[in-house]
């Protein structure tokens, strides 16, 4: 049982407002399995309700990723490869994280800093990878501050804007499979309006050209 199942974020949201979001994406961010983006949610959706505002709502959760991500990667960077490296059990499994992360931070790190905001497992844990690779500390903070910032306005926006039903989706289905859904429905609806307008066009020159044509003269009896 993790730490995140035996909080109840809604409650705990609504009742300590914007320090306990700060502090539990700040905590998720920096290592610690606790519901931050769960957090953003709820406030994001107190926020829709005029409980809390969302400006604040989205700057702090920004901030609070950009400071835990940094303090995960700080202290990664310090311990983080000796833990991989000291003997002792599963020491050849340790070593082999090091030595697959290492090339792929030097060539992915920045896209894998940057998207992992996005994923559950990346979000926790990017920030440590990073630190432990050695990856260089202004490129981690360049792409960490531009997901979180980015993270922090697409996930803030969609569940203050759609509510409980941006909650339930994003839990079920992540945040990549809501954006599919609401692109998937943002183009049907795009195709519905087009197909309409063509519809109304069609049946306005029909009209148009009915009105141009020139009546028949009715035929007199002979």
């Amino acid at each position: 049982m993790t730490l995140a199942s035996l909080l109840n974020v809604d409650h705990l949201i609504e009742v300590a407002g914007y320090p306990l979001l700060f502090l539990l994406v700040m905590a998720e961010s920096s290592g610690i399995p606790v519901p931050g983006e769960t957090a953003l949610i709820t406030a994001a959706v107190l926020a829709s309700r005029g409980k809390l505002e969302i400006e604040p709502v989205i700057a702090l959760a920004a901030a609070a990723a950009i400071v835990g991500d940094n303090a995960g990667y700080l202290f990664s960077r310090k311990g983080g490869r000796w833990l991989l490296e000291r003997p002792g059990r599963f020491e050849r499994q340790r070593r082999e994280v090091l030595r697959v992360g290492e090339p792929f931070f030097e060539r992915h790190g920045a896209k894998a800093v940057f998207f992992g905001r996005f994923l559950l497992g990346l979000r926790v844990w990017a920030s440590w990878l990073a630190g432990a690779t050695r990856m260089p500390w202004r490129s981690f903070l360049f792409w960490n501050a531009a997901g979180g910032i980015c993270w922090a306005m697409l996930v803030g926006l969609i569940a203050y804007f759609l509510g409980e039903s941006a909650t339930n989706a994003l839990e079920t289905f992540g945040i990549y499979g809501l954006i599919a859904a609401v692109v998937a429905i943002a183009s049907g609806l795009v195709l519905h309006r087009r197909r309409q307008r063509r519809a109304d066009g069609r049946r306005a020159r029909a009209a148009e050209a009915a009105a141009r044509t020139p009546a028949r003269p009715e035929e007199r009896p002979h």
